[in-house]
């Protein structure tokens, strides 16, 4: 790694194995993990759809085979040939759209879906009210895309604190003897329902507290369950009064994956819901709501589903569980199984669950579905991330004013933190998690070598006590170059953003991320490990045809992350201008929800053409 300031060899550096081993490589590991080539990453990038007709007929045809539907980029041309229409015009244009909450742009026109439907959306966290991750911001933002397309959307999640704006609708319902009552608040077209029970608040987090998740778990969201079966057909809402029983679920992950099933089982045998569908969106794989196999008969069920929800774990990871033979209730599973479509968070992982690699035990049945199997990668809520309008920032910019903003941004964060002022240092930041699917102890790992790179260092996280520890140690062995903020803060993530060049995301795995969308709306260059969503949304920078909006590695170590980290760092001490481009690219790329909730659409589309799975 000596030498990485030098220019030499940069421009003509590829970060793919060598021909004769890649052929090797693909036959002995998924195609994930290989390293892409140039050509093939071009080949990610999708032109802008001009006709919805034609691309519905596509779609269409290709109905009943796996579906991977990739994220659209931007072209930078078609902005040029907007702008360019009109010098008087668009001067105008300009000026009326200052307040706008695009990045310069005017206000966006939200095309009209063509067929609306009754969306039923079933989640454990949304945001602002209840947010552990990505889970609750992708709640608290799709949904509302969707009705501005035109859809009639509920959202139904726990009410687990006296939230101020939603209030009693009047409706309680009576779930197998368990009052539950219903609260409601409208808001931005969107129906948010609180289901209120005195299982749901707790002193500590939302799962667990400081001794562990909680032993009524089950319960919990079992009657969250039942709870959103019940409120299209009780809980009339607005003028339009009942749901209905023609709805779309959308049950997202674990907590709600026994929607599928107890509208299979509970509801369609009696001519319930007959026309509805389920649709199972799987954020994070590796969290299945696991429990004994005693726990069945309380979900109230016919004795015959406890195929669907049984599950039995391989020996190495029974520990200790012989009588029962590994056997255990598995909540994620049942609805893997009885859903009538299912859905990631983004292309790549829809590839990776089906591998041993991926699929945490359940790759098996998930392959066997893949045809129903479908990756749409997550928006961003550019409302809330926008440097044009952010209110946390001390200096606000577009992609007009981004080189002078961000050295503003940076020049304040310096001043914050206490680091040496000092514009032309390179700003690396790290965002997330402290544990070892973020990668975390990778940084830590890297950062001497960053240090003697001559950059700054900020990281700023919250988890396990010794990468917690780390950051402090880091902190402490690198006064003038490094800060570690323990613990989260909303407004310093924004501000971190804003000031780095450059943000790392050494993730093992990655359903979606949201950081690299954050980064490069910023103007931050991700650095990402090519797993999952980072995979798909990271496109590895090409020098001689000037593409691509970041650096990913394929080997999730120290020494991926460095060698990555230091093709970043030579572009953009020797080459400003091709970094800038980078950054450039970065910015122009559309990650709003509106693109992602025309794929739901589709998704939805596909599931009401088909009889019931189950």
């Amino acid at each position: 790694m000596q030498g990485l300031k030098s220019a030499q060899g940069v421009r003509c550096t590829r970060h793919v194995a060598p021909i004769a081993s890649r052929s090797l490589l693909r036959s002995v590991v998924p195609r994930f993990v290989v390293a892409r080539e140039q050509s093939s990453v071009q080949q990610l990038v999708v032109e802008e759809v001009e006709s919805v007709e034609s691309a519905a007929v596509e779609q269409q045809q290709e109905h009943g085979q796996m579906q991977v539907v990739k994220p659209v980029e931007k072209q930078a041309e078609k902005q040029a040939v907007s702008s360019s229409n009109g010098n008087g015009k668009a001067k105008k244009e300009k000026e009326d759209s200052s307040d706008t909450t695009a990045q310069g742009s005017l206000a966006k026109v939200i095309p009209q879906a063509k067929t609306v439907r009754n969306l039923v959306f079933v989640t454990s966290e949304v945001a602002p009210w209840s947010k552990t991750g990505g889970l609750g911001d992708v709640l608290g933002s799709l949904p509302i895309a969707l009705a501005a397309r035109g859809h009639r959307v509920m959202v139904v999640t726990p009410r687990y604190s006296d939230y101020a704006e939603p209030t009693y609708s009047g409706t309680t319902i009576n779930i197998n003897g368990n009052e539950v009552g219903m609260y409601h608040y409208a808001h931005k077209g969107v129906d948010w329902v609180f289901v209120d029970h005195p299982c749901y608040p707790r002193p500590g987090g939302i799962y667990a507290d400081e001794h562990g998740v909680y032993g009524d778990n089950q319960f919990r969201y079992q009657l969250l369950c039942l709870a959103a079966m019940e409120a299209p057909l009780q809980l009339p809402l607005g003028e339009k009064g009942l749901y209905g029983q023609d709805c779309v679920f959308i049950a997202n992950d674990w907590h709600a994956a026994l929607v599928p099933v107890y509208l299979a089982a509970k509801y369609r045998p009696y001519g319930v819901y007959t026309n509805a569908r389920s649709v199972m969106a799987i954020h994070n794989l590796r969290h299945q709501g696991v429990f004994p196999p005693g726990t069945f008969p309380s979900l109230g069920l016919p004795d015959g589903w406890y195929q669907a929800m049984e599950y039995q774990y391989p020996p190495h990871l029974r520990q200790g569980a012989y009588e029962e033979e590994g056997r255990s209730v598995n909540t994620l599973k049942a609805g893997i199984t009885v859903a009538d479509r299912l859905v990631t968070v983004s292309p790549g992982y829809a590839e990776e669950i089906r591998t041993w690699l991926g699929g945490w035990g359940m790759e098996g049945m998930i392959d066997a579905r893949g045809p129903v199997l479908n990756g749409i990668v997550n928006g961003i809520d550019d409302e809330d991330w926008n440097p044009a309008v952010d209110k946390h920032l001390p200096v606000k910019y577009d992609i007009s004013s981004f080189k002078a903003g961000k050295a503003a941004c940076k020049k304040a964060l310096q001043e914050e933190l206490g680091l040496p002022v000092n514009a032309d240092i390179p700003l690396i930041a790290f965002i997330g998690r402290l544990d070892y699917q973020k990668g975390a102890d990778i940084v830590l790992q890297a950062a001497p070598w960053m240090m003697s790179q001559g950059v700054q260092l900020v990281c700023l996280g919250t988890g396990t006590t010794d990468l917690e520890n780390g950051l402090r140690w880091l902190e402490a062995a690198y006064r003038d170059q490094a800060r570690g903020w323990v613990g989260f803060n909303v407004a310093m993530s924004h501000k971190i953003t804003a000031a780095a060049d450059i943000l790392l995301m050494p993730s093992r795995f990655e359903p979606c991320g949201l950081n690299q969308l954050y980064a490069m709306a910023y103007g931050a260059v991700p650095v990402a490990h090519a797993t999952g969503g980072l995979r798909d949304t990271v496109l590895d920078f090409n020098p001689e045809s000037q593409t691509g909006t970041g650096w990913t590695f394929s080997s999730c170590d120290a020494s991926g992350l460095m060698h990555a980290t230091g093709l970043a760092l030579a572009t953009l001490r020797d080459y400003p201008n091709d970094f800038e481009g980078i950054q450039r690219r970065g910015m122009q790329r559309d990650s709003s929800w509106n693109g992602a909730a025309e794929q739901y659409e589709q998704i939805f589309e596909w599931a009401i053409m088909d009889q019931p799975y189950a």
